[in-house]
C-alpha cells in the first residue's frame, strides 16, 4: 500500500507532495517553511528518506535543501540543473527506492519545457506507475510556461513542452494520477487548472498539448503568455545557492513614532487588514495587500527588492501567516511589526485616513464625467479581454512605477475582483491622490451600463 498527501501552497498557487509506504516516504518540490511538511510526515509516522526537486522553481525559493538537512534525507535534484551545493544528481531514467516493503520506486523522466532541466518523477507500486509528479511540465489542462529562462529559448521550450507532454502520455497508462507542482494560480502556470486532479487519460483528451499539432499549440501557447512577476529574477539564483533556513520569530514590535520614521525614510508599512478595513482607515503612506489574497505574489513583485518592510496585522496570527508567506519568496524578516487597528498606529493627535469604495453601478452613475479618472489596474491579457471605453491602463505591477502617468482628477481604480483595486488606491492614496476603489467584479460593468470596447 501507498499514500500521496498534498500539501497546498494556496498563497502562491503550488502543491507540495509527500508519498511513501509504511515506513519511509518522498516529498516532492517542497516549500521553504518546511515545518508542514516534517509534521504530514510525523501525522504518517513515516521518516523522509528523499527530498526531490522536479526543477529550480522560478515562483518560490525551494525548502528541499534544509528538509534534507534536518532529516537526513538524500537530495535528488535533476543532473543538468547549475547548483552549487552537494546534492545527488538525477538522470533520465534513474530509479530511487522509497519504500521497499511496499515495492515503491520512483523513476526520473526527462521533461524538459518549463526548464531545459525539467525532470518528473514516476510513483511506481511493484513495477505499476500509479502517480506522476510533473512539476512544470505537464499540469492540469495546461502545462507550465517556457518563458522563465532566457527569451531565446523560449519557443524551444515551448516544443520541448509539446514534446514531454507527448512522451508521459505515451509512457504512462491512462490511470495515472498526474500531480503538478503548478496550475493552481501560480504565475509559474501558462493557465490555470480546471479541477483539481487529474489523470493521464483526462489529460490526453483535453489538454492542448496533447490534442493539438505542436505548431499550433506553441503559437497558441506563446500568444498567451502572462506577465512574469519581477520578483521570479531572484528566486532561481537563490535556489542555485541553495537557501538560508527560515526565521519565523516575531519581528520587533513597532509603536506610532516608529511607523511614521520609516515611513518618512522610504521603507515600505504594509497593511494587511482587508480591503474594507482599509479603506475605512489606515496609516497615511501605508499600502494595502490583504494577507488572505495572494500577498506574496503582489508584495513582491512590487517593492523594490531589498527595501525594508514593516508589516501591520489585526492579529499576531494574521502576522504570523503573512511572514510564513513571504519568507517563500524570499522576504525573510519584516523590519518590524504591529498589531491592532489604525488607533494604535497613529501618533497622537493623527487620525486615520480613509478613502470610498464603490461599485461599477456607482461609476455608472458618474462616468462619463468632467474630473473623473478610470484606472484600469488589470494585466495586459485582461484587458484584451474588453475595457472600460476611455479608461487608462496601468498595471498594477508596474502603478509605483508610473503614478505621474495618472492624469488629474478623482481616480476610480478597478480591476477584475476589487483586492488588486484596492492595493492599487493605496498607492494612490499615499501619493496624495483622490481615490475610490471600484470594490466590485468586472463583470458588473456591462450590467451597470458603462461603455465597454473589445481589446
Amino acid at each position: 500500500m501507498f499514500f500521496v498527501d498534498t500539501i497546498e501552497v494556496s498563497g502562491l498557487g503550488n502543491r507540495c507532495y509527500l508519498a511513501g509506504g509504511e515506513r519511509t516516504a518522498v516529498a516532492v518540490d517542497p516549500p521553504r517553511d518546511i515545518d508542514r511538511v516534517i509534521e504530514a510526515a510525523a501525522r504518517r509516522g513515516v521518516r523522509i528518506a528523499h527530498v526531490v526537486e522536479t526543477h529550480l522553481h522560478n515562483d518560490y525559493v525551494t525548502g528541499g535543501p534544509e528538509l534534507a538537512r534536518v532529516t537526513g534525507a538524500a537530495y535528488l535534484v535533476p543532473a543538468a540543473a547549475r547548483v552549487s551545493f552537494a546534492r545527488t544528481p538525477v538522470h533520465d531514467g534513474d530509479r530511487t527506492v522509497v519504500d521497499a516493503a511496499a515495492g515503491l520506486t520512483l523513476r526520473a523522466v526527462a521533461t524538459p519545457g518549463h526548464t531545459p532541466h525539467h525532470t518528473s518523477y514516476v510513483l511506481e507500486e511493484d513495477g505499476t506507475p500509479v502517480s506522476v509528479f510533473t512539476g512544470g511540465s505537464l499540469l492540469i489542462g495546461t502545462v507550465g510556461r517556457p518563458d522563465l529562462v532566457e527569451p531565446r529559448l523560449t519557443e524551444r521550450l515551448a516544443r520541448a513542452q509539446h514534446a514531454s507532454a507527448h512522451r508521459l502520455a505515451t509512457e504512462l497508462p491512462d490511470d495515472t494520477a498526474v500531480l503538478p507542482t503548478h496550475g493552481f494560480g501560480s504565475f509559474c502556470s501558462s493557465g490555470q487548472a480546471h479541477g483539481e486532479s487529474t489523470t493521464i487519460g483526462k489529460e490526453k483528451a483535453s489538454n492542448e498539448a496533447l490534442t493539438r499539432d505542436v505548431d499550433t499549440f506553441v503559437d497558441d501557447l506563446l500568444a498567451g503568455l502572462d506577465d512574469v512577476p519581477a520578483y521570479y529574477t531572484h528566486m532561481t539564483p537563490a535556489n542555485a545557492a541553495g537557501p538560508a533556513p527560515v526565521d519565523l520569530t516575531p519581528p520587533a514590535p513597532a509603536d506610532a513614532a516608529e511607523i511614521a520614521a520609516r515611513l518618512a525614510a522610504g521603507e515600505w508599512v504594509v497593511d494587511l487588514r482587508n480591503r474594507v478595513a482599509f479603506a475605512a482607515g489606515h496609516v497615511s503612506g501605508s499600502f494595502n495587500f490583504e494577507a488572505e489574497g495572494q500577498l506574496a505574489t503582489y508584495l513582491a513583485w512590487l517593492i523594490p527588492w531589498g527595501r525594508p518592510v514593516t508589516l501591520l496585522a489585526e492579529s499576531a496570527e494574521q502576522l504570523a501567516a503573512a511572514q510564513r508567506e513571504l519568507v517563500r519568496v524570499g522576504i525573510d524578516r519584516p523590519a518590524a511589526a504591529a498589531t491592532g487597528d489604525p488607533r494604535d498606529w497613529v501618533r497622537p493627535g493623527d487620525t486615520p485616513a480613509s478613502f470610498p469604495r464603490a461599485t461599477f453601478a456607482d461609476l455608472a452613475a458618474r462616468y462619463p464625467d468632467q474630473g473623473v479618472v478610470v484606472l484600469d489596474v488589470r494585466r495586459d491579457l485582461e484587458r484584451s479581454d474588453g475595457f472600460v471605453e476611455g479608461s487608462v491602463h496601468v498595471p498594477l505591477h508596474t502603478l509605483h512605477r508610473r503614478l505621474d502617468e495618472i492624469p488629474g482628477g478623482q481616480v476610480w481604480v478597478h480591476c477584475a475582483g476589487g483586492m488588486r483595486a484596492a492595493a492599487a488606491a493605496s498607492l494612490l492614496d499615499a501619493a496624495g491622490r483622490e481615490v475610490v476603489a471600484v470594490d466590485d467584479a468586472f463583470g458588473a460593468a456591462a450590467d451597470a451600463g458603462l461603455p465597454l470596447r473589445l481589446g
